[in-house]
């Protein structure tokens, strides 16, 4: 409409400039206006063709003139400085596309690659944030803890080549445990693909696994919305990782504010749906005559059972059933219920391995946990399982009846059909079932009592289990991978309501403080405890103390416990050594470096405590969640404390105490593992 007006004006302004006989000022005045009308035409053309032909960031050129507008090295402006209205940059519809999905925070740590989105973060005023961590890595886990603590998707930002590669641990955290996370990652400018050229690296293999449910790259600005929406649909839908990678100069393209309707122009948005899934009735009846067929039943709780307390202890109530979860499920229900035996596994306690090893029948709900040789013998237990992913069913254990929907519409229903049932099939086994549980208990008190094997150290267990009595209700926990998580299973009591975060399936070191920083970014005014090992914090800990003490003053609680277990030894894997092996510690890989963690913390200007003898634990404890800032409480362990995993097999306590035997000064170790044996069968 503009262009053909102003062609009409070409036209009739010169005959109406000669009607009013002003002569050659006339004459001038006319060509001066027409000239002017054919450069808007000119320049309006320009822009149409710059949206609807740009690829890859190469505009088309518009020859004979020089159109200043063309300068992408910031937004898209006119001569006379004005934004267009309609179009922008690839980099700030993605920022701008990343507020449409509700993405409050991004985590991200910069690189050239990724410039121009740096700079439309900078744009866009805090909305998203930007969060920063001190090594890509970091920023992966704090997506996956994001989306862990929240429910939302976690998204991660990084430069190509390094900066990329970087972000495998946290992607796969996120994987193997079920979280959405979108991952944007820069590209080398798309005119160098191919050649070798600086930082180039094949990003979609990169990523094919960690993030196979979906990675796309963006060549073209009118591709990015339906792109970005596919990998936040499909991050929701799967609850896994997704990938979208921008080369820099796709970043720096103009965009139109409209999909141009026409053939391969794919118009999107932000639509999203979730299914309401339920089993089938039949499923739901024979579920249910294989539940009341034994008289032993148990409930093992995974993650996945989150939302449907209420349902699943009524479901319990009318099994007569024992309970035992996995670590991810560790918080969904009580654990000082007297039925409730605690975590199972190798890090588990006595009453889980007993309930596992006796059961007749057992319902899994919402798990998909990897100790397979925890679970009851194949033949032992019927076995019915409740998951939201059909492709669970019967991945870790042989299971009869698979219900694939939501954990609590299909407990529910479990519910109703086992009430009309009247008695509970284990209403006698519970008692058997909480003696076993007061069993463990008794042990539990009995190991966070007894003494560290040597004068000068701690025994880890009770520095563990003394949190239980200090930790606030609305806390939240972040736990590292190594001997601490084994304390935690066993010792921590977490209150109703606070949840516990870990590394669940990829068990892998270094993820408790992105973890903690993120449900600490999302919730300022609770109370943060990580619990981690000398490993782990000279792994990356240390380094995100830094990223704590920069924003510890923006917060509306200031309280951000750090407990450093300090052994100077990577515990759970010398334990391994003797376990699996049969062979002794191998110092050179085991020992960790001295380093005064409570001193670095001071530096930081950060709370903090050395402990090493039994009457400091609980008023450390008191002081760092007492604090005004950030503490840490670095506590000097026994690094002789068996990992001893509950009923073992006689050949495999031997087959420890001969790796023992191996070692110069083992003796106070396997002294330790004789009395944590005679714990268990005594």
């Amino acid at each position: 409409m503009f262009v053909l007006l102003a062609l009409a004006l070409v036209a009739v302004v010169p005959v109406l400039l000669d009607a009013l006989a002003l002569g050659p000022v006339g004459t001038v005045l006319a060509q001066v206006l027409r000239w002017t009308l054919l450069v808007a035409v000119h320049r309006r053309r320009c822009a149409v063709r710059r949206v609807l032909h740009a690829s890859v960031g190469r505009e088309r050129v518009c020859t004979g003139m020089t159109d200043r507008s063309a300068d992408t090295r910031g937004p898209h402006t006119s001569p006379a400085g004005t934004a267009s209205p309609d179009t922008t940059l690839v980099s700030d519809a993605i920022v701008a596309r990343l507020r449409d999905w509700g993405v409050r925070r991004v985590f991200g740590y910069a690189g050239d690659g990724i410039d121009p989105l740096l700079a439309a973060f900078r744009r866009a005023g805090g909305d998203p944030a930007l969060v920063t961590a001190r090594h890509e890595e970091m920023t992966a886990f704090m997506a996956s803890g994001h989306a862990k603590v929240t429910g939302e998707v976690g998204v991660c930002l990084s430069t190509q080549g390094p900066g990329a590669i970087h972000l495998l641990a946290g992607l796969y955290d996120a994987k193997l445990d079920r979280k959405p996370v979108v991952a944007i990652v820069g590209q080398v400018v798309s005119t160098a693909l191919g050649s070798g050229y600086l930082q180039e690296v094949d990003l979609h293999t990169l990523f094919k696994d960690a993030c196979g449910q979906y990675v796309q790259t963006v060549v073209s600005p009118e591709q990015l919305p339906h792109a970005l929406d596919n990998a936040f649909r499909t991050a929701l839908d799967t609850a896994t990782p997704t990938c979208l990678i921008v080369p820099h100069d796709v970043q720096q393209a103009r965009t139109s504010d409209v999909t141009p309707h026409e053939h391969a122009m794919v118009p999107s948005s932000t639509a999203l749906s979730r299914p309401h899934v339920v089993p089938r009735r039949a499923d739901l009846d024979r579920a249910v005559e294989v539940l009341t067929a034994g008289s032993r039943p148990a409930v093992l709780v995974g993650q996945g059972a989150y939302g449907a307390e209420a349902e699943l202890l009524e479901v319990v109530e009318l099994l007569g059933a024992g309970v035992t979860a996995s670590l991810l499920g560790k918080p969904v229900l009580d654990e000082s219920l007297p039925f409730h035996s605690g975590v199972m596994g190798h890090l588990g306690t006595t009453a889980s391995a007993e309930l596992m090893g006796r059961c007749d029948t057992l319902l899994v709900v919402g798990s998909n946990d990897p100790w397979t040789e925890f679970y009851p013998a194949p033949g032992q237990a019927r076995t019915v399982q409740i998951d939201i992913a059909g492709r669970n069913i019967g991945t870790k254990a042989p299971v009869e009846v698979g219900l694939t929907g939501d954990a609590r519409d299909t407990l529910a229903a479990l519910r109703d059909r086992l009430a009309d049932r009247g008695t509970a099939p284990g209403r006698r086994w519970r008692a058997e079932v909480e003696g076993a549980v007061r069993g463990w208990r008794e042990v539990r008190e009995q190991r966070a009592a007894e003494p560290a094997g040597s004068a000068g150290v701690l025994n880890p267990q009770a520095v563990v289990h003394a949190l239980s009595a200090e930790l606030p209700a609305d806390a939240l926990v972040s736990v590292d991978v190594g001997s601490c998580t084994y304390w935690y299973a066993r010792f921590v009591a977490l209150p109703p309501g606070v949840r516990g975060h870990v590394s669940g399936t990829l068990a892998s070191m270094g993820c408790a403080m992105p973890t903690a920083l993120a449900g600490k970014l999302d919730r300022t005014d609770r109370p943060v405890v990580v619990l981690a090992g000398d490993g782990a914090m000279q792994m990356n800990g240390l380094s995100e103390l830094i990223t704590v003490a920069r924003h510890w003053r923006e917060w509306e609680d200031p309280r951000f416990v750090v407990l450093v277990l300090h052994n100077g030894d990577l515990s759970e894997v010398s334990w391994e050594q003797r376990e699996v092996e049969g062979d002794p510690r191998y110092p050179t890989s085991q020992e960790v470096p001295a380093f005064p963690y409570a001193r670095y913390a001071e530096l930081l200007d950060l709370g903090a405590a050395r402990i090493d003898s039994a009457d400091a634990i609980a008023p450390a404890w008191r002081a760092a969640l007492a604090a005004d800032r950030p503490f840490l409480v670095e506590a000097v362990i026994d690094p002789d404390t068996p990992l001893l995993a509950p009923a073992q097999p006689a050949g495999k306590v031997e087959q420890m105490l001969a790796g023992l035997d191996q070692e110069p000064g083992g003796g106070p170790a396997a002294d330790q593992l004789h009395r944590q044996r005679d714990q268990e069968v005594g």
